[in-house]
């Protein structure tokens, strides 16, 4: 979201913060019914009390339902046009002449760096092939009689 504009990320964040509450709101009709539920247990008729349990716990938990989904359908279009936007602006940014440049340049130096590797690896290669032959003349030229 780094090319969204400062309107959008307001309204994202102020989307999240809702979000946030509405999880709170959730997460409380969660925990007031897992204690009704508890409650239940004590009493003789407990089906009935458990079902009397969850039918309120629906009432609490459908209107916060039908909320988050109405904000996370406007959270995914909002977030959809920053995601098509910053589309928009990289495919410009490719398209530039500049940037063909410099993609240019890289690649160029991208493979003398390759070539530069490879002349590096044979040269050790030959120079461990001559190892053996170096030792000799070493040994060779350093012996005193």
């Amino acid at each position: 979201m780094a090319f969204a504009t400062p309107e959008e990320d307001a309204e994202l964040v102020r989307l999240d913060k809702i979000d946030q509450e509405l999880e709170l709101q959730r997460d409380w009709a969660k925990y007031r019914w897992g204690a009704a539920q508890h409650d239940c247990y004590s009493l003789y008729l407990v089906n009935r009390c458990l079902r009397n349990a969850r039918a309120q716990y629906r009432k609490e938990i459908d209107p916060i339902q039908e909320q988050q989904v109405a904000l996370h359908a406007v959270q995914r279009k909002l977030k959809a046009s920053v995601k098509d936007q910053n589309d928009a602006k990289r495919a410009a940014d490719l398209a530039s002449p500049e940037k063909a440049a410099e993609r240019a340049d890289n690649q160029r130096e991208f493979e003398q760096k390759q070539k530069d590797a490879a002349a590096r690896a044979a040269d050790l290669e030959q120079r461990r092939k001559d190892a053996p032959k170096r030792s000799q003349e070493n040994k060779a030229g350093t012996q005193l009689d």
